[in-house]
């Protein structure tokens, strides 16, 4: 499927490039759950197993919970360029399952808060200039992509991926008015299944209500 410019022409063909080409890593840590809190901190901190289950593909901190690091973990030897920016991908780099080895979410709203990409995570920053916000999220969702991920992992029991190895994954980019349309396409989906999903937990917890009201 493409997309079309505002006089009805076709967009120039997609540049093929390496990861690696795209992005630069930058460094994660490996604090594990028992380093995190929720009731208070100072910066906070993604890991990698809220990849795997409950982070949307473009991650919005306004709309997600995020731990905090907590406040007895000393940060002074954490590099400025190693805070997360909008644009960021965090690739989670280890999993029992094939399918999600590699799962990823891109960072699109940090609300001015102080975030940094923690254990079992990988920390890409695209070079300036080459994609738009949100399109990043949805290109490593692309099945093509997701196949390279998995064809590049290791190990048996547990998979992983290592940011070199994420560097030799092909990737296809168009121009910038592609793919603000892409993104902007795939999102409006990804709202609507937002809704429905509500209205179906909405529903369910209604008949459990109904149930417990009817056999008494």
């Amino acid at each position: 499927m493409r997309f079309k410019d505002e006089n009805g022409n076709l967009f120039p063909q997609w540049e093929a490039k390496k990861v690696g080409e795209a992005y630069s890593f930058k460094s994660t840590n490996s604090l594990s759950r028992d380093h995190l809190v929720y009731q208070n901190g100072d910066v906070k901190n993604i890991h990698y197993g809220d990849i795997h289950t409950k982070f949307r593909t473009l991650f919005d901190i306004t709309r997600e919970v995020l731990p905090y690091i907590n406040k007895n973990v000393s940060l002074e030897k954490v590099s400025e360029e190693n805070f997360l920016k909008v644009s960021d991908m965090i690739f989670a780099d280890a999993s029992e399952d094939l399918k999600d080895v590699g799962k990823s979410i891109e960072i699109t709203n940090l609300n001015n808060q102080r975030v940094l990409s923690g254990l079992h995570t990988i920390l890409a920053r695209p070079q300036s200039g080459i994609f738009s916000l949100g399109f990043g999220g949805y290109l490593f969702k692309s099945p093509q992509v997701r196949f390279q991920i998995q064809k590049e992992s290791q190990g048996s029991k547990v998979l992983s991926i290592s940011s070199g190895r994420l560097s030799n994954v092909k990737i296809l980019i168009p121009k910038i008015a592609e793919q603000i349309k892409i993104s902007n396409f795939l999102s409006s989906i990804d709202s609507k299944l937002d809704i429905e999903s509500e209205i179906f937990q909405k529903l369910k917890e209604q008949k459990k209500f109904l149930l417990q009201q009817m056999f008494v």
